[in-house]
């Protein structure tokens, strides 16, 4: 931890005695670090509900389906409980200071420069990749309308619209993604809306074999059995990513001390509705048996209904889902690069912010790099998409066990007085967070026990290389510089140079 993020704990970066104050850089005084709180309740609200609502629910469930039947219900009413421990686990730190790249903030304070570093770029490696499979996914939905575009120039334009949205302004941001969140909140409740009126009136095509008894009358609950069931836990885990964007958002908030618990506490009902309701209503309207991979569920159960258009109508809120991820990617990626700016991981120059108060390099360097998936995507087999997924679910992964090991590392420093409470305190305090850990690490081995997915541990083992070499570059850069060759050392514990700022 630098003598600079010791001093923000105090508001801001004091100067040495008899010396001009020193401006800060990319974490500026009082957590407000330069950018405009242009993001009003609101939005974040929208936000932390699309975060929730992803392509992951609305096609992968189809594959995740047929490997465990009515059990997947359970297997996201689990995920959900864990994802929600975590969530918790970051308002907390939220609440104690809320900063821009807090999941890199809060690793570099609590377990060290290395973590911040690796986990600032995991972080912006994720949604990079995402954003990649993302743009591909929608041209390939326009494709479904427009078969005679080609699927370059749909993914092209969305990425153009995307990034000088991203570039003008945050507020334009947030309403884009509260109109996109807004398509796919109305679209799932509509879907239970309309499921659960077949099943209780028994109107439609479905109605003669929609039942609350579909969901275990065809060889139980856990017709595959547990194991089967355990195993799509990774698939359940990525339709959860994009949860903790709402974490990103703190710097931008409005009014964070009151959004950012109201967003987090509305999480598990989230979950009940859109995706243990959704998955229930589904599987009472057509038999889990009927679903089949790479189908949509709720194209399958809208046919089986017999509602028009069915597949237009989900394909065109799946093109929401992934333009909405997109445009988050866009959002955090420039701000995380800023974050590693400001701490000397990453080119200084990314650190700048634009007149309309946007990181435009680091959006604009990211873009760039998500453009060059467009390519790819388009250039390599079918495959590629599935990938970059996996690889994103790692890295996300990775991002909640950072979060979660800084929250027990935060709480052990409260206990012993060395900092002060957070607002928004953690129910059950760290127990609940070594439990998420756990459960974390448990789905870490399921991905290795599974062919398909283990790509994504080949590619994290590549990544942690590239930036252990990349720290090692860093580390020896610092070391010439005679500044910090100067006050080379172990370092201290963060709570020790607190200590010793008179905290």
């Amino acid at each position: 931890m630098t003598s600079r993020q010791v001093d923000q704990h105090n508001g801001g970066t004091t100067a040495a005695p008899g010396t001009a104050p020193v401006a800060t850089t990319a974490t500026g005084p009082a957590g407000g670090e330069g950018y405009e709180r242009g993001l009003n309740s609101r939005q974040v609200q929208m936000i932390a509900i699309g975060g929730a609502i992803g392509v992951g629910l609305f096609l992968g469930a189809g594959a995740n389906i047929a490997k465990a039947g009515p059990s997947l219900i359970l297997m996201y009413a689990l995920a959900g409980v864990i994802v929600f421990f975590i969530m918790r686990a970051l308002g907390e730190l939220l609440l104690y200071r809320p900063v821009s790249g807090s999941f890199a903030e809060y690793s570099r304070e609590f377990l060290g420069p290395f973590f911040g570093f690796v986990t600032g770029w995991t972080y912006w490696l994720m949604w990079v990749v995402t954003g990649m499979a993302e743009l591909t996914a929608a041209a390939i939905y326009v494709h479904f309308w427009f078969p005679d575009i080609p699927q370059w120039v749909t993914a092209l334009a969305f990425l153009v619209v995307l990034y000088v949205a991203n570039l003008i302004s945050v507020k334009l941001f947030g309403e884009i993604e509260f109109w996109f969140s807004m398509v796919k909140v109305t679209a799932l409740v509509g879907m239970i809306v309309i499921g659960l009126g077949v099943v209780t009136f028994g109107f439609s095509q479905a109605g003669d074999t929609a039942a609350v008894s579909n969901l275990w009358a065809f060889d139980g609950i856990f017709p595959k059995g547990i194991g089967s069931s355990l195993m799509t836990l990774q698939g359940v885990m990525f339709a959860y990513l994009a949860v903790e964007l709402v974490g990103v958002t703190a710097g931008e908030s409005e009014n964070p001390e009151k959004t950012l618990p109201k967003a987090i506490n509305t999480l598990p009902f989230r979950i009940i509705v859109f995706y243990v309701g959704a998955l229930s209503v589904i599987l009472m309207v057509v038999k889990w048996t009927e679903f089949q991979p790479g189908v949509s569920p709720f194209v399958a159960a809208f046919s089986k209904i017999g509602i028009p258009f069915a597949a237009a109508i989900v394909n065109f809120v799946v093109l929401t889902a992934a333009l909405s991820s997109c445009n988050s990617g866009m959002y955090s990626t420039g701000r995380m690069l800023r974050d590693l700016a400001g701490n000397g991981e990453a080119p200084s120059v990314l650190g700048r912010l634009s007149a309309s108060k946007t990181p435009a390099l680091g959006i604009t360097l990211s873009a760039v790099l998500m453009g060059i998936g467009v390519v790819l995507n388009y250039v390599v087999p079918e495959k590629a998409f599935g990938y970059v997924t996996s690889v994103a679910t790692a890295a996300g992964i990775w991002t909640w066990l950072m979060i979660l090991a800084s929250h027990i590392r935060y709480r052990r420093a409260v206990t012993a007085g060395r900092l002060p409470a957070s607002s928004f305190p953690a129910p059950g305090g760290t127990v609940c967070s070594w439990i998420a850990v756990a459960f974390l690490l448990m789905v870490t081995v399921f991905i290795a026990l599974d062919p398909d997915g283990r790509i994504s541990l080949y590619v994290g083992a590549g990544w942690a290389v590239c930036l252990a070499v990349g720290w090692a570059l860093l580390k020896r850069r610092d070391a010439t510089t005679p500044a910090v060759a100067a006050s080379a050392g172990k370092p201290e514990e963060p709570e020790q140079q607190l200590q010793a700022a008179g905290r």
